[in-house]
C-alpha cells in the first residue's frame, strides 16, 4: 500500500485538536446540545450522564460516558451521577459485545493533567473495546491510529444498543 487516507482527520489536524464549535467545555457543549446529538455521536442521554462516540477514537467502538455535572475530580461528583456512570458503563460494555464482539475492553478515567486527562475539568469514563493484536505498525512506528470504520458506521452500530 502506497496511500492512506483519512479525510475525516483534516478537522481535527486544521482546529489543532480542539471541537471547532465550542469555546468553552466541549463535554459541557454535548450537555448543552441535544439538537446536535446525531452530529455530535451522542448515543444516548440519561438523567445524570450521556454516552457518546469519542470524536479521535484509539479504536472503533470508542465510548465516553460522561457526566452532566462540571466536575474535575471523581469524588466532586453527586452519588447519583456516579452510580449512573457505572451502570452505563455496564450497558456500554453490552452494547460493545453486541455490536463488536471484542476479547477485552479498557475501562478508565484520566483524573488531571498529569494524569494524561485530555480534558482535566470535566470527568468522563472511556471504554475501549480490544482485541488480540489490535495494535498494528502504524501506531507502533508512527503513532498513527487506522481504524477500519468511519464514526457514521460505528454511531449506526451502536445507536439502538442504548
Amino acid at each position: 500500500m502506497q496511500r492512506l487516507w483519512s479525510p475525516w482527520r483534516s478537522e481535527y489536524i486544521n482546529s489543532g485538536g480542539a471541537n471547532s464549535k465550542t469555546t468553552g467545555c466541549v463535554l459541557c457543549y454535548l450537555r448543552e446540545h441535544p439538537e446536535e446529538d446525531e452530529s455530535n455521536y451522542v448515543l444516548h442521554r440519561a438523567t445524570h450522564n450521556l454516552v457518546v462516540l469519542n470524536l479521535y477514537p484509539y479504536i472503533s467502538g470508542h465510548l465516553m460516558i460522561v457526566p452532566y455535572e462540571h466536575v474535575g475530580e471523581l469524588d466532586a461528583a453527586s452519588k447519583e451521577t456516579t452510580d449512573e456512570l457505572m451502570d452505563l458503563t455496564k450497558i456500554s460494555q453490552t452494547a460493545l459485545r453486541e455490536a463488536y464482539r471484542p476479547a477485552g475492553y479498557n475501562v478508565g478515567m484520566n483524573l488531571g493533567n498529569a494524569a494524561g486527562a485530555g480534558i482535566a475539568d470535566h470527568i468522563h469514563i472511556h471504554i475501549v473495546p480490544r482485541w488480540a493484536g489490535d495494535t498494528n505498525f502504524m501506531t507502533t512506528v508512527a503513532s498513527t491510529r487506522v481504524l477500519p470504520e468511519d464514526l457514521s458506521t460505528t454511531f449506526q452500530k451502536l445507536r439502538n444498543k442504548f
